[in-house]
């Protein structure tokens, strides 16, 4: 159907403005007569309705909103059109159990559950429909969730529909074609044997080429299977060169088959016979010496060639789908937890837009973008540990004292009710990891021990030194000098079934919103980057035990050089390198800086900074550079610089950067981006400080 341009605010009256921007979906409404609805005219529905309503309306997504529970008067958006078929002129606003008699039994009880409070998704649901195609059998995703009003009552429920049927009917025909394809491959062997014991007894019945080669090879005898797998007559071969038919690629390997035969040694081997009506046939040979003979038995595979390229392509685009799928689930999972966050970060700055906020207003909802994007950096940082991309910040702990420091953090986020107990050697056990994402790791592990005791049991986190790190997931194990973490808890376990998935980003157990299903993935990054594992043992009702290997120092190195971590300071006007390709990047580092009490030169690229130094390196006290830039990067850049101005210091930065993950930072110092304002200033105080004593030295 044709669909009229959406209407705007302006042509509408003021009090149906909210139906702005829906397109025909709008235009249904206003053709309707509401006046005997028990809705009543629009103009007079409700605010928590109208902009309920309008969200719908606007949404690209095919929606439904059913609005009062005693009545579900049915509503739709125009994504929503097709799925209605002839119901469409009659359906806006009409009952929805009279819209989907026909379907009313199968959803009556789901959309009852939902009312309870049983928000749910239902995947590849088979739904018998009359849509603008007809009636057909049909699958749907659908996914239930209620509308409450300001004072938390029900007041409608949102559904939001996507047809599968396309994808679960190419399912199954991908299934009968592997079906198909087995029973070929079944087929095939099964005529295979029965031409082998045909073979022993009869050579002219033979389906297979039977061929005696003389010790100068040449055909001596060959059986009648190749006039009809080749078209040739035994007159035509017997006498001439057994290499004459090969396909000229497979020479060398039929030339070194026929002398490892004369010595009776000649594996089973392929190649390619050329047909006397021209191209080439696939043959699979065996052989064995006679006393000066070499007799061999070549089997016609071309079909069983065939066969197997079919198979490989049908597991590669199998294997491609699957990974399309896993691609699909990691992209939606970030995009709905990034758009979570976006929505507080352009919400917040909105409403510091509006003229005469009061300052507890403003101070609010600046502490909300804030703390938005911290969660946000949080979740960045869990990705690039999951995919072991977090360029990390190595140092050398003492991993029991570690553990022993975050002991009353961890016991303030488990609650009271969990008794917490650690237990650390009077062996020393050092590592040399990032400190950072290591009490991450073991934060992570203690909220999930809380979750799966319900906020009440007991948990114990035991330190250890160990002599390797057992088998996991199908790897052998690994011996040597290893430091266990282990967080055990009583709580309910975990099941057989999720157990192979607990690793996977965005996989959780946990209800709706009580957890991303990134804190098992930083714990696994985390320690395959740092050089160790993970392992994990768990029964339903006899509680999880999550034990974290990591590389254990035993050289005799010590923890006493730790670099002091200075509070932020003014700048006192040194001068700052400030290298950064990004302009919006750029401008805001420069305003930090100056703010700081620096003074900074900003070059936009590594060779414009290069050519800076050579020109007047004494003016600069410190040189601060993003590491992703476009030709020469960062790391390129301040391995030139430290090599020709040895003296100056070089901090680097980087929200992602592959080299860095993969080589720590270089031996240069890092800041994390996003980075706040005291991290900046308290990395660059303590640069130039360092700076300075090098060059008294």
């Amino acid at each position: 159907m044709d669909v009229p341009s959406p209407p705007v605010a302006d042509d509408l009256p003021p009090g149906l403005r909210f139906l702005a921007g829906g397109g025909a979906a709008t235009r249904l409404i206003l053709a309707r007569d509401w006046r005997d609805h028990p809705l009543g005219p629009p103009e007079r529905w409700p605010a928590a309705f109208k902009s309920t309503l309008s969200l719908l309306l606007n949404s690209p997504e095919s929606m439904i909103l059913c609005w009062e529970a005693d009545e579900l008067f049915f509503f739709f958006n125009e994504t929503y059109f097709p799925l209605l078929g002839p119901r469409l002129p009659w359906a806006m606003g009409a009952r929805m159990d009279e819209v989907w008699a026909d379907a009313w039994q199968q959803a009556r009880p789901i959309i009852d559950d939902a009312f309870a409070g049983n928000s749910q998704r239902f995947v590849d649901l088979p739904w018998k429909l009359d849509t603008d195609r007809g009636a057909a059998d049909t699958w749907w995703s659908f996914s239930y969730s209620r509308v409450l009003d300001e004072h938390g009552a029900i007041v409608g429920l949102f559904i939001f529909t996507n047809e599968t049927t396309q994808r679960v009917l190419a399912d199954r025909a991908l299934l009968a074609s592997r079906a198909e394809l087995e029973e070929l491959n079944a087929d095939l062997a099964r005529q295979v044997a029965q031409r082998t014991a045909e073979r022993d007894h009869m050579w002219n019945a033979s389906p297979d080429l039977l061929v005696v080669v003389t010790p100068e090879g040449r055909y001596l005898a060959v059986n009648p299977a190749w006039t009809d797998i080749l078209g040739y007559e035994a007159h035509e071969l017997i006498g001439t060169s057994a290499l004459a038919l090969v396909h000229p690629d497979d020479l060398s390997a039929t030339t070194e088959a026929l002398v490892a035969a004369r010595a009776g040694t000649m594996p089973t081997f392929e190649n390619r016979f050329r047909h006397k009506a021209g191209g080439y046939r696939w043959l699979q040979w065996v052989a064995a010496p006679g006393q000066s003979d070499v007799f061999a038995i070549g089997r016609h595979v071309t079909d069983a060639k065939e066969a197997e390229q079919q198979l490989r392509k049908a597991t590669e685009q199998l294997n491609q789908a699957q990974k399309m799928e896993a691609i699909g689930q990691l992209t939606g999972g970030v995009a709905h937890d990034f758009n979570n966050l976006l929505t507080i970060i352009r919400g917040s700055v909105e409403l510091l837009k509006r003229p005469a906020l009061p300052s507890d207003k403003r101070d609010r909802y600046i502490d909300a973008i804030g703390d938005t994007a911290e969660r946000a950096a949080k979740l960045t940082g869990q990705l690039l540990a999951f995919a072991r991309r977090q360029a990390l910040t190595p140092e050398l702990i003492d991993v029991g004292d570690v553990v022993g420091g975050i002991t009353d953090m961890v016991q303030t986020l488990i609650g009271a009710r969990v008794t917490l107990t650690v237990a650390v050697p009077d062996t020393t056990c050092l590592a040399e990891v990032d400190r950072s994402q290591f009490e991450t790791a073991i934060v992570n592990l203690a909220i999930n021990a809380r979750d799966a005791m319900d906020g009440a049991g007991a948990l114990r986190i035991v330190v250890a030194p160990v002599a390797e790190i057992p088998s996991l997931r199908g790897h052998h194990g690994m011996p040597g000098e290893f430091v266990s973490v282990s967080v055990i808890d009583d709580g309910a376990g975990i099941d057989a079934d999720a157990l192979p998935h607990i690793f996977e980003p965005f996989f959780t157990t946990k209800g709706v919103g009580k957890g991303t299903g990134l804190g098992l993935s930083q714990v696994i990054g985390f320690a395959k980057q740092s050089g160790g594992d993970i392992a994990v043992d768990s029964e339903p009702g006899r509680g999880t035990t999550f034990a974290l290997y990591l590389p254990r120092v035993t050289d005799g190195r010590t923890t006493t050089d730790m670099v002091e971590d200075d509070d932020p300071a003014d700048g006192h006007g040194a001068c700052v390198l400030l290298i950064e390709d990004n302009d919006e990047v750029g401008r805001f580092a420069t305003t930090a800086l100056n703010e700081l009490g620096y003074e900074s030169v900003l070059a936009t690229n590594a060779v414009t900074a290069l050519a800076m130094l050579e020109a007047d390196a004494a003016r600069f006290d410190v040189v601060f550079s993003d590491v992703v830039m476009p030709g020469m990067n960062g790391v390129e850049c301040a391995q030139r610089i430290r090599t020709h101005h040895p003296g100056l210091p070089i901090v680097l930065t980087s929200g992602y950067a592959h080299v860095l993950a993969e080589n720590a930072q270089h031996g240069f110092e890092l800041l994390h981006k996003p980075y706040s304002i005291e991290q900046l200033s308290r990395t660059l105080r303590r640069a130039v400080s360092r700076g300075s004593r090098w060059r008294r030295g």
